[in-house]
């Protein structure tokens, strides 16, 4: 789901103003809808320095919503007053001005002006006006001074007391005698606003901007019998904005927050002892959490320098140790369907789901264990220590969505390689007249580790939604309507079979 814009224009003009004791002059709060399986800070930034793709900044899954406090001396009745400190890729509007010390104040006009100074649009300002341009020629070089008369796509037509003169702009060095006027170096917000008094006015103005996003990375370090594990997080910060926000006061939102998408041509310890992440944010310089409308607000408690065409990390709260985590080897030789208007009596139809037994680990986000804070989605990464040099190696990673508190984190690592499965169909009936069908299914897995395996078997009932096992080697258990499963705890170098008949009828 995307993401949008808690308030508009009319909303912050109309708001009521609060003024807070030493607010800070510098605020964002950034939204992310960025896909942690795909997004790349790094090529953003990339395409933003090259200079060849301009629009990059509007491409950024996500925006922020930028607050920043500025006096203003104004006099009684009409003024003007502008501020070249905002976002190039700022939306119009959505800008509010809220004076702070005078609510009276009324804004007649704003405007956006960013027309700004570039090589092409001084040239087209500069026709039948002066320009001196020095031409390499050979070693040497030629001036020419006289009127120019046209430029277009890097070439440029002077009229000298010689005669006319084309030459290669882009080898060229141009000289002008001054910027023409209605240039900007800088985007501009403007406003007209009339005072009813005079003096220095504490001016708060608020505004969306593109090119802010942000995501969650987290590092598991799994202890050496995968019973515990440190959990580190970071936030990656990406900035194309146009500026930079020095020492400003940094939030993010966590969750699916809706936003109208305008259309584009292109575009460690257990437990008791332990405090809570949440209650050491603080004192570690870690994100503070709090729940915010239907979503999760997450504030860094000291400001931070958010640099423009840049991505960086912050830590979102302190390493977590010796969190409980459980490891489970999942075998799921067939998949799940959708049932349609008749069950599938085809002996050789099969939702296969391959012979590969999953490697997931899992552990419960509590206060408890050493968690129990609202966990942004993102990827996370799973690392082991070599017993021999003691160095960390990559086991896998995978993705987590939006995780409340007391809920369950499970994340697969990859495939058991010692650890394999089987499975086959030992015998099938069909009869057509009764509507019945019923189907024996032997599965095997074998385990050639030296150590026992703890393998959860899963089998999905694809063939029809009414069914019933009464026939089986081993206990199972329903976990829905049209799936079982077996736990089954194999010695080393041994292996294990169920079997079962499953009836169908319709």
């Amino acid at each position: 789901m995307s993401i949008t814009a808690l308030t508009t224009a009319t909303i912050l003009l109309a708001a009521t103003p609060s003024i807070v004791e030493d607010p800070p002059p510098v605020s964002i709060t950034i939204y992310s809808s960025a896909d942690p399986a795909g997004f790349d800070p790094q090529r953003y930034v990339a395409q933003q320095r090259s200079g060849f793709d301009p629009s990059a900044a509007w491409q950024v899954p996500g925006f922020g919503v930028v607050k920043q406090l500025r006096t203003f001396d104004l006099e009684s009745g009409r003024n003007s007053v502008s501020c070249t400190e905002v976002a190039a890729f700022l939306d119009p509007t959505t800008v509010g001005f809220t004076d702070l010390t005078d609510p009276e104040t009324a804004i007649l006009e704003q405007s956006f002006q960013f027309d700004l100074v570039s090589p092409s649009k001084l040239l087209e300002r500069y026709l039948d006006r002066k320009i001196k341009v020095v031409v390499p020629s050979g070693e040497e070089s030629r001036v020419l001074t006289g009127t120019l008369l046209s430029s277009n796509q890097g070439r440029l037509v002077i009229r000298t007391r010689s005669g006319l003169e084309i030459v290669d702009g882009s080898s060229a060095q141009i000289s002008l005698q001054e910027l023409p006027e209605g240039f900007l170096t800088r985007p501009t917000l403007v406003w007209d606003l009339l005072a009813s008094e005079a003096g220095a006015h504490q001016i708060r103005t608020t505004y969306q901007t593109a090119g802010l996003t942000w995501r969650a990375d987290y590092n598991l370090v799994l202890n050496g019998d995968d019973t515990s594990a440190d959990l580190t997080a970071w936030v990656t910060l990406l900035n194309l904005s146009g500026i930079s926000y020095p020492d400003a006061q940094l939030k993010l939102v966590a969750g699916d927050v809706q936003r109208v998408q305008p259309r584009l041509e292109r575009a460690a310890g257990y437990g008791g002892g332990r405090r809570s992440v949440a209650m050491d944010a603080a004192k570690f310089g870690g994100f503070q959490e709090q729940p915010f409308f239907e979503y999760h607000l997450y504030t860094l408690p000291r400001p931070t320098t958010v640099a423009n065409n840049s991505s960086q990390q912050l830590a979102l709260f302190p390493t977590v140790q010796g969190a409980k985590v459980s490891k489970e080897l999942v075998y799921e030789p067939t998949r799940t369907t959708r049932f349609g208007s008749e069950p599938y009596t085809d002996r050789d139809f099969a939702m296969y789901g391959g012979d590969d037994i999953g490697v997931f680990v899992s552990f419960k986000n509590t206060e408890k264990n050493s968690l129990g804070m609202p966990l942004p989605k993102g990827r996370i990464r799973a690392y082991k220590q070599d017993p021999k040099d003691g160095t960390l190696e990559f086991i896998g990673e995978d993705l987590i969505d939006h995780t409340p508190r007391n809920e369950t984190v499970r994340i697969k690592l990859g495939d058991a390689f010692d650890v394999v499965g089987e499975r086959k169909i030992v015998d099938f009936d069909l009869d057509t007249a009764r509507r019945t069908m019923s189907e024996t299914v032997e599965i095997e897995v074998r385990n050639q580790k030296k150590a026992v395996a703890d393998v959860v078997v899963k089998e999905h009932l694809y063939r029809w939604r009414n069914w019933k096992i009464e026939q089986r080697n081993l206990p199972f258990e329903k976990v829905n309507a049209s799936t079982v499963e077996w736990k089954l705890e194999i010695a080393p170098e041994k292996s294990a079979t169920i079997r079962y008949r499953v009836d169908y009828s319709w």
